[in-house]
């Protein structure tokens, strides 16, 4: 043994009887006194190693207050490696749930179009008879309707186209919409030739048409005119229709 292990050893046991055994072969060492052990300047103490994290049994061991009674045996290194073995499970992170598949959802069915609504037949009311097929569309009160059979200005106009009023049915439309010419044949009117006195009165003219200009519209000639009230009172407007007469009636 060389002079620097035996003073580190010197220093390690400090207070405690050395005891040094004769080497073979060698000449006997007789104890170093005390004091002068304790002169003898020590090498400065290797690093010491990164100390490893202490496993949960030996902390629980070092935690025990001083005094208590030891342990039936130390912990073997089966036993700390069981323990670090479980300190590293409880730190893992759970393990997350797998993800479940994505099931595509199948695209709703897109809606059938709706029908298109179907407009209620429009009312009307009739005065007259209807063997020439001539019909005089109004839209008038109902008790006006018999009045305007009796008028003057529609007699005389009628007259003038070789017409009369008893052989003319007069048509009332109650209704802000435009009756049809197939409604107006179910009644059994005829409707080849109608003059419509105000807007809005026959569905197929509703947007086809010029006051005072007659058209055919398929089998059914038409004259838009203002109303009954407005041209017997307006001379210009009476020329219009008597013009417009003359195409339709005597053209």
């Amino acid at each position: 043994m060389d002079d620097a292990t035996l003073a580190f050893y010197q220093q390690l046991y400090t207070g405690t009887p050395l005891y040094v055994v004769n080497e073979p072969h060698a000449a006997p060492v007789s104890p170093a006194p005390q004091a002068a052990v304790t002169q003898v300047a020590a090498p400065a103490p290797p690093p010491a190693p990164p100390v490893a994290p202490v496993p949960p049994v030996v902390a629980a061991l070092a935690d025990e207050p001083a005094g208590s009674p030891a342990p039936s045996r130390l912990p073997s290194l089966a036993d700390l490696k069981a323990a670090r073995l479980a300190a590293q499970a409880q730190a893992a992170p759970a393990p997350t749930a797998a993800a479940q598949p994505v099931t595509p959802v199948a695209a709703a069915a897109a809606p059938a179009p709706a029908p298109p609504a179907t407009r209620a037949p429009v009312p009307f009311d009739t005065l007259g008879s209807n063997p020439r097929g001539i019909v005089l569309l109004v839209r008038v009160e109902p008790e006006n309707l018999i009045k305007l059979q009796r008028n003057v200005f529609l007699n005389n106009m009628l007259k003038a186209i070789g017409q009369v009023m008893e052989e003319c049915v007069v048509v009332n439309v109650r209704s802000p919409y435009p009756v049809a010419v197939e409604e107006l044949r179910a009644r059994g009117l005829a409707a080849t030739q109608v003059i419509g006195f105000g807007k809005n009165l026959l569905d197929v003219a509703t947007k086809r048409t010029q006051p005072y200009e007659p058209v055919r519209l398929g089998d059914v000639a038409y004259l838009p005119a203002a109303e009954v009230e407005i041209i017997e009172y307006d001379n210009g407007r009476k020329k219009q229709l008597w013009q417009a007469l003359q195409r339709m009636f005597l053209g």
